[in-house]
C-alpha cells in the first residue's frame, strides 16, 4: 500500500482466506485517513461503519446504487442499509471474517461518491 497515494485511488488486491487481518498499528495508520469511518465489531466481526444521510429515499437509493456498482468493479462487496433518510455502509473482508486494507480503500472510495454526489 502506498502512504502517499489517497486510498480512494488505489485498487483493491485479491483476497484470500488466511490473509492477515489489518493489526492494531496498520488501523491506527489507516484510520486517520477515513475520518467519518468508525470500527466495530457488528455480529461479532470487525468492520468499518459509516451513516450517509439523505432528505430523499430516492437519494438514499441512488447512492446505494452507486456503492453497489463501486463494489461490481472491486469485486469487494458491502453490506448496505438503506432506509428513509439514510444509508448504512458495513466494509468488511469476508474471507478473513474482519478487517483487510481492501476495506480502508472501499471506505475512501465510499467518501468519494457521496461527496461527489453531494455536488450540485
Amino acid at each position: 500500500m502506498d502512504q502517499d497515494e489517497p486510498l480512494y485511488k488505489q485498487r483493491c488486491a485479491a483476497c484470500r482466506m488466511g490473509a492477515p487481518v489489518v493489526t492494531e498499528d496498520q488501523a491506527g495508520e489507516l484510520m486517520p485517513r477515513i475520518p467519518s469511518w468508525k470500527r466495530e465489531f457488528h455480529d461479532g466481526v470487525q468492520k468499518l461503519i459509516r451513516e450517509f444521510h439523505f432528505v430523499e429515499f430516492k437519494d438514499a437509493f441512488d447512492f446505494t446504487l452507486k456503492i453497489a456498482n463501486l463494489a461490481e468493479r472491486e469485486q469487494h462487496h458491502p453490506a448496505i442499509t438503506t432506509e428513509w433518510g439514510k444509508v448504512t455502509v458495513y466494509w468488511w473482508t469476508h474471507k478473513i471474517n474482519g478487517l483487510h486494507v481492501n476495506d480502508f480503500i472501499m471506505a475512501a472510495k465510499t467518501d468519494l461518491i457521496a461527496k461527489l454526489a453531494a455536488k450540485p
